[in-house]
């Protein structure tokens, strides 16, 4: 199994909520996804990032389809760069127990 993680910094004014609903979107449109999870911060500290995606897939190899899947590309990505001032993320395997 593979876990993906994104912390985005949201641009001043955009909606943490609305970037929450648009990730999770991906739950009905992108068939690689074997589980997803999105997170609002609530502490807001001046270190923190503003929403996290964690998602699983299978293998690496469905991690790189799912990186040029349609939906996510046209209308995840699309919108999360818009919004974003910043993110960074991070791919490790695991075992399927651990998420």
């Amino acid at each position: 199994m593979v876990k993906h993680i994104v912390c985005f910094k949201l641009k001043e004014g955009e909606s943490k909520e609305k970037a929450k609903e648009v990730l999770l979107s991906m739950k009905e449109h992108t068939p690689w996804l074997r589980d997803i999870k999105v997170h609002i911060d609530e502490l807001q500290t001046a270190r923190s990032f503003d929403v996290i995606l964690e998602t699983l897939f299978e293998s690496f190899m469905d991690l790189e389809e799912y990186q040029v899947d349609r939906y996510h590309v046209d209308v995840v990505k699309k919108h999360m760069h818009a919004v974003t001032e910043k993110s960074i993320s991070l791919d490790y395997q695991i075992e399927k127990e651990e998420f």
